[in-house]
């Protein structure tokens, strides 16, 4: 990317010179893709150390463990974690071989599966937790005033919108 002033001055007169990142905002930009993409790794490093679970996986456990009767479908499991079925289908395999889901076909529509939070997989949920909740609580909770934290939700929110709706 090029600062809105590069571009200025290498294009003259460029007619889409109004589209370019001013310095600051290049900054800016640059410090929220720093955050995507060490964050996720640093968390998942942290996870994989603490309790042989990826990131994904930590979370498709907490969201059964959340849904009632520990189940969900398997479309839905994988919009909530933002992974293709395809992938989530296999990160559900693993976890199936290690006895913390089972999947099974759903009894109101049986052209879906559910995958199901078995009691070894909540337990693993259970002793994972206290670590992942004090990293990430020390990485970023711990690391703003609840004030800037609420902003920082309500400002990831409002991108997670832009990025869910319609393009305009």
């Amino acid at each position: 990317m090029t600062t809105q002033d590069e571009a200025a001055a290498q294009a003259g007169t460029d007619e889409h010179a109004d589209l370019w990142l001013t310095s600051g905002e290049l900054d800016s930009w640059l410090s929220v893709v720093r955050l995507m993409t060490r964050l996720p790794w640093a968390i998942d490093t942290q996870l994989q150390r603490d309790a042989d679970l990826s990131m994904v996986e930590y979370m498709a456990l907490a969201m059964l463990s959340e849904a009632p009767e520990w189940t969900l479908r398997m479309s839905t499991l994988a919009e909530n974690t933002s992974t293709s079925l395809s992938r989530l289908s296999h990160m559900v395999k693993r976890l199936e071989s290690r006895g913390y889901v089972r999947r099974e076909a759903d009894p109101a529509d049986g052209r879906f599966t559910n995958a199901i939070l078995l009691p070894a997989g909540m337990a693993k949920l259970e002793s994972a937790a206290p670590a992942h909740v004090a990293y990430v609580r020390r990485l970023v909770v711990d690391n703003l005033s609840g004030e800037r934290l609420r902003r920082l939700g309500q400002d990831a929110e409002r991108i997670l919108q832009r990025i869910d709706s319609p393009a305009r």
